[in-house]
């Protein structure tokens, strides 16, 4: 299993859609006994949350995030947790929103 996410700063490698999280998002993640938990913010997200559960190296956690315009969206998120041989972290999500249509992929990697 990957070493904890307790403290570390993760952020997208690559832009999503306009209104999304973006290079310039930073997530601070929290963990313990199994639980885990994020504050986001940064490009269109002012705010951002997550919570849900670490089993092994999947974590499977929902979202809420409020955006720049005012707007406010939620979604389900399934992460495969992999250790680079940098000894960074890294996430490879699946997520789908489920406040709007949409869903996808996104790689989330340890800010050092």
């Amino acid at each position: 299993m990957a070493r904890s996410l307790d403290g570390l700063v993760l952020a997208p490698v690559a832009d999503q859609a306009p209104g999304q999280v973006s290079t310039r998002t930073r997530f601070t993640y929290h963990e313990q006994d199994g639980e885990i938990w994020a504050e986001y913010e940064g490009g269109d997200v002012v705010r951002g949350r997550l919570v849900g559960t670490r089993a092994g190296d999947r974590i499977d956690f929902r979202y809420v995030q409020l955006k720049t315009d005012g707007t406010t969206s939620s979604g389900h998120c399934v992460s495969d947790v992999v250790e680079l041989p940098d000894g960074r972290i890294r996430l490879d999500e699946s997520w789908e929103w489920e406040s709007q249509e949409g869903n996808g992929t996104s790689i989330v990697e340890q800010v050092t």
